[in-house]
């Protein structure tokens, strides 16, 4: 089939999917997953479209869109203001859901690289997911919404150095303390950089923009998000890390609104083939095989989450209600799952078992935490409300509140 027949199918499936999931008032992320695990290449199903690169590079721009406009709305002060939340929720999260899904690992396979991996997919929540659902329900200025996102920044940085020693286990180098601290301090002057040139940049930007028609306009935030996008990349981190820090960049210029109002059409086009995309790396072929797996993988990575989110948000000042809307909203296990597995698939270091199962064992976690992760997000606040009532946020949370205004 040609590539313009295969776009044509996904675009009447994604379609199709919005339509449903604005029909039953749900948010249409896990439909288009779904509907890219029916038409994808593996079995059971018939195999109606297969990955390539030109898929490849729409779903990697719908990615990047959603947290460059993260990063729009997520501004520079709003950053620094919310850093305690950051390192604090980031820590808790980590200690958490890292350290159960090691003992998760280690359960099944013992202390071993295969555990290492498994605590990874276990972790790592999607940006991707969770962000497309924020935008979808509104969320994004709810005061516990930078507590989430300040845990999501956290895990991006820390996917970066752990990715680094997955690979090399997964062909089994040796991991040295020296490439861990070299890796973190790769992460950190990169992003610090991005944050000095924030405080610095917009004031030039501001004197170019005006004299910037909209086309040009457009190809400029363009070149500036790929290209930031790409160094990111090469620095060894997510490209989804560079979008974000380049619409913190923009987020204080005067082009701020017009970027966000030229982007939003094609934000939400690649968005979608983003996760349709998504959909068509779940291989559900030996799923069957590892029920033992994936029931104890869902309900560690659910409960790690919704523990986490707690504790992070009772710890940061927030109410009973809030700190359980943290931790449902970061329930969705993504793209960094994905890739994990895939890694260990290829790993020659690796049993052969695992790397067989691995991919099974991601792509299902990651339909199940999508599902129920989305749906919890959507149901978090009448839940919360059920469970403990309507109640003010604490003092300090009164504070961060009027320390963003």
């Amino acid at each position: 089939m040609s590539l313009l027949g295969q776009l044509a199918i996904i675009l009447v499936a994604v379609a199709a999917a919005a339509i449903i999931g604005e029909r039953f008032r749900f948010s249409a992320i896990p439909l288009f997953i779904i509907a890219g695990i029916l038409l994808g290449p593996y079995e059971p199903f018939p195999s109606a479209l297969l990955q390539g690169e030109p898929l490849y590079l729409i779903s990697e721009l719908g990615i990047i869109l959603l947290l460059f406009y993260l990063g729009l709305e997520f501004s520079l002060e709003r950053l620094i203001q919310a850093r305690n939340l950051v390192v604090r929720g980031g820590v808790i999260d980590l200690v958490i859901n890292g350290g159960l899904g090691f003992a998760v690992g280690v359960a099944l396979f013992g202390v071993s690289a295969e555990a290492l991996i498994v605590a990874g997919v276990i972790y790592v929540s999607s940006s991707g997911i969770i962000i497309q659902a924020l935008f979808d329900f509104r969320r994004l200025a709810d005061d516990e919404t930078d507590l989430v996102l300040g845990i999501l920044v956290f895990e991006d940085m820390a996917i970066a150095v752990f990715l680094a020693i997955a690979s090399a286990l997964a062909v089994g180098q040796t991991v040295s303390g020296g490439m861990i601290t070299a890796r973190t301090v790769i992460v950190v002057a990169f992003v610090a950089a991005f944050l000095v040139a924030s405080r610095y940049l917009p004031k030039y930007i501001n004197r170019i923009s005006p004299y910037l028609e909209r086309e040009r306009l457009v190809l400029a935030a363009l070149a500036l998000l790929l290209g930031a996008a790409a160094l990111a990349e090469w620095a060894g981190l997510s490209a989804a890390i560079g979008a974000l820090l380049v619409g913190i960049l923009l987020s204080d210029t005067e082009a701020r609104d017009r970027i966000e109002r030229h982007l939003y059409g094609l934000r939400d086009f690649a968005a979608a083939i983003f996760f349709f995309a998504f959909g068509l790396q779940i291989d559900l072929r030996s799923a069957s095989e590892i029920w033992q797996w994936i029931l104890i993988g869902a309900v560690v990575a659910v409960g790690g989450k919704l523990v986490a989110g707690w504790l992070s948000g009772r710890s940061s000042g927030f109410s009973r209600r809030q700190s359980f809307t943290v931790g449902s909203s970061l329930i969705a296990r993504g793209e960094f799952s994905l890739i994990l597995a895939q890694i260990a698939a290829l790993g020659v270091a690796l049993d052969p078992g695992f790397r067989e199962r691995i991919t099974s064992f991601a792509g299902v976690l990651v339909l199940v935490t999508a599902l129920i992760g989305v749906l919890l997000m959507r149901e978090s606040r009448t839940i919360g409300r059920a469970l403990f009532g309507s109640r003010k946020p604490s003092a300090a949370v009164v504070a961060h509140e009027e320390e963003r205004s």
